[in-house]
């Protein structure tokens, strides 16, 4: 089995970097091939622009999707983002690790999904969500949040997470390509808690991606309800 870490914060001394190291730990343990992406200490570029093309299709006018199609076709999309690509192709489980801010995940790692899951290898037309080119790959996510548990969920002051705050990402981004993406492993109130509190959450986490194989897959919308045009049927 083949995992790619995508770890998303800038400190190697941080509970999320120990959070990053219990995952690959586990996989280790079960034999797995390790790919790593550390986004920040490989500076990776977050920011999308007209110098990721070597070639344009279209010289008057940047419609960014289709550069990109067209450049990895070509062959000409920047080194950097080729290489990426390749390590999420290459994969069968993609974990990320990361902190969450303002709702969101860092916008480190919002930029390398915008770099990254580009137009054609990862998504087109109708071949999304379960028609999408990633179909058969699993994603699971392991963040920290300053937050408790009850803050999120039914009646909460947050609301949702998996289905609200994170839903851009759980949906608009994983299970848009067409993963299977797994139940999320939280880390609540990560900056106030003890020591022990928080090796109890590294213990648990290593107990959690060793068993990624049978954890719950997240809902994500059935295409046969809705026709060619993605409106709702009947």
């Amino acid at each position: 089995m083949k995992a790619l870490i995508v770890h998303a914060h800038s400190e190697s001394d941080s509970f999320v970097a120990a959070m990053r190291d219990a995952a690959v730990a586990a996989l280790i343990a079960q034999g797995a091939e390790i790919a790593q992406s550390d986004l920040y200490a490989m500076g990776f570029n977050p920011v999308l622009s007209p110098a990721d093309f070597g070639s344009r299709k279209n010289e008057a006018h940047l419609t960014y999707a289709l550069e990109q199609r067209y450049n990895y076709d070509a062959g000409t999309l920047a080194p950097d983002i080729v290489a990426e690509i390749e390590k999420v192709l290459a994969a069968d489980l993609i974990v990320f690790t990361f902190p969450v801010f303002w709702f969101s995940v860092p916008a480190i790692l919002k930029g390398w999904i915008d770099r990254v899951f580009i137009s054609g290898p990862f998504y087109g037309g109708r071949r999304v969500y379960g028609a999408g080119p990633l179909k058969g790959k699993k994603a699971l996510a392991a963040f920290s949040l300053g937050g408790r548990e009850h803050m999120f969920g039914p009646g909460s002051i947050h609301g949702e997470l998996e289905t609200g705050m994170l839903r851009h990402f759980f949906q608009g981004a994983l299970g848009y390509v067409g993963c299977d993406v797994l139940e999320p492993f939280v880390a609540w109130h990560t900056p106030y808690v003890t020591h022990d509190a928080r090796v109890a959450m590294l213990d648990a986490l290593g107990g959690y991606v060793a068993g990624w194989g049978s954890l719950p897959v997240l809902p994500m919308p059935d295409l046969t309800r809705f026709d060619d045009s993605f409106a709702p049927k009947g």
